[in-house]
């Protein structure tokens, strides 16, 4: 099955996104599986793999998948992929292998601060409040600092995507989860643990992670999180980069579920690196590579 292409206006936050279904995962997913080990052909997978200029606008949904005249739903996984230019700019830097390690750092940091923009817009508390301006007394509303965002960063990429979130998170507390990815089995293992022993009943979680290639670290990190009190309904993802791969790992388990990215990459190879993709993050953040 293929997909098919039609456009929305996201009626929760009035902006337009690519927002992709559940369905339409599970069978870009099955195409991945099937070509790992050779290119994908272009005609097949038009969605995905345009370019970002064309990308604007669109819904991508199953053939057959009737069309919603409300908002997303909440009862499946949704992805969203702003199409916004300097996104696109940024992500075409950090593509660059010839991009050097601080260039590249501070290119994950932007991708990461327009990202959250775009994940926080309908998600900040709020209160209002009366001001005296210079001319008159104005009605305002501002971030609530009494109800902070728990960013959790999946160590060591995942904090790079922070480093100008300051600007765009307001009320903010972060907690840290490390990770390290076995090469040979592509098993994700837990060697730090931050997280608050109980999150607050109805904590809004941000979690960023730069790549999501095969899904096993950042389903592992949702767990982690899960464990304590968080509800998926209150946790969204921030990443670069997605495959179909770990986004229908992420579906099948968590409903309800956000993810926001930059591209979404349909190849995935056999060492579980996204293709074409951005190679090691954290080795090309921090100028680790061999």
């Amino acid at each position: 099955s293929g997909f098919s292409v039609g456009k929305t206006t996201m009626a929760a936050s009035g902006v337009a996104m690519r927002c992709i279904s559940s369905a339409a995962l599970a069978s870009a997913n099955a195409r991945t599986n099937a070509g790992s080990s050779r290119k994908a052909s272009a005609s097949k997978i038009p969605a995905l793999r345009r370019s970002a200029s064309r990308a604007t606008r669109v819904v991508v949904r199953a053939e057959g998948e009737p069309e919603r005249a409300k908002g997303p739903s909440t009862n499946q996984m949704l992805v969203f992929v702003p199409p916004h230019p300097l996104i696109n700019h940024w992500l075409g830097i950090a593509r660059n292998a010839m991009t050097p390690p601080a260039i590249f750092r501070s290119t994950l940091g932007e991708l990461g601060r327009l990202l959250i923009y775009e994940c926080v817009r309908d998600w900040l508390p709020t209160f209002t409040a009366e001001v005296e301006g210079p001319m008159a007394t104005a009605q305002v509303e501002m971030v609530d600092p009494g109800q902070p965002i728990a960013v959790v960063p999946v160590l060591r990429a995942g904090l790079v995507l922070l480093e100008e979130s300051k600007t765009v998170l307001p009320a903010s507390i972060t907690y840290h989860l490390g990770f390290v990815r076995d090469e040979t089995t592509l098993e994700a293992k837990m060697y730090l643990n931050k997280l608050p022993k109980q999150f607050a009943e109805g904590q809004r979680v941000l979690i960023s992670d730069p790549m999501l290639a095969t899904g096993g670290t950042i389903d592992k990190a949702i767990e982690e999180c899960v464990s304590r009190g968080a509800e998926v309904k209150n946790i969204r993802i921030v990443c670069v980069v997605a495959c179909p791969t770990s986004l229908s790992v992420l579906s099948d388990k968590y409903p309800g579920l956000r993810v926001y990215a930059a591209m979404i990459d349909e190849e995935l190879n056999d060492q579980g690196y996204i293709i074409p993709g951005l190679g090691d993050a954290g080795d090309r953040a921090f100028g680790t590579l061999e």
